[in-house]
């Protein structure tokens, strides 16, 4: 499941690449454009301005996570929601990894915005890692411990 998100992120990019140019902005509604930007930096571009070291702790930090979720995976979880989270984050890790090893940034493409109020450029990587924090959370608030040597 992971391999497909990934391909599907992945090819969404390269479809925006070849269609749109860098700077390009569709209007698709009042709200909502399609934009071709470049991200250098994390979320909300944060150390967008690093000077470039960021892209190689960025791709290594998106790597060791994603080890760990694999790992995480294979030794076992409490339920399948928490598999799936799992893999939508790795899946985003990966997806934006893959783009700041191949060209160097992230490249982003939903623009979301309420008149001039815009909020971040994104894309289905970032819907990915998001949508996974938020079902480990949801899903931390009914983990239950069932393993009876654990209680006092």
């Amino acid at each position: 499941m992971a391999t497909a998100l990934i391909l599907i992120d992945q090819a969404i990019k390269v479809g925006v690449t070849l269609v749109m140019p860098i700077g390009t902005v569709e209007q698709l509604s009042e709200w909502f454009n399609l934009v071709h930007v470049l991200n250098p930096g994390a979320a909300f571009s944060f150390l967008a301005d690093a000077g470039g070291w960021q892209k190689y702790f960025l791709s290594i930090f998106g790597i060791i996570v994603s080890v760990i979720l694999t790992r995480l995976l294979w030794t076992g979880v409490l339920s399948t929601s928490e598999s799936v989270a799992y893999v939508l984050l790795m899946s985003g890790a990966l997806g934006n990894v893959l783009d700041r090893l191949r060209i160097g940034a992230v490249i982003d493409y939903l623009d979301v915005h309420w008149g001039d109020l815009h909020w971040p450029a994104f894309n289905i990587a970032d819907i990915y890692v998001v949508s996974g924090a938020f079902l480990l959370l949801i899903t931390s608030f009914g983990a239950t411990n069932t393993n009876p040597e654990s209680t006092p």
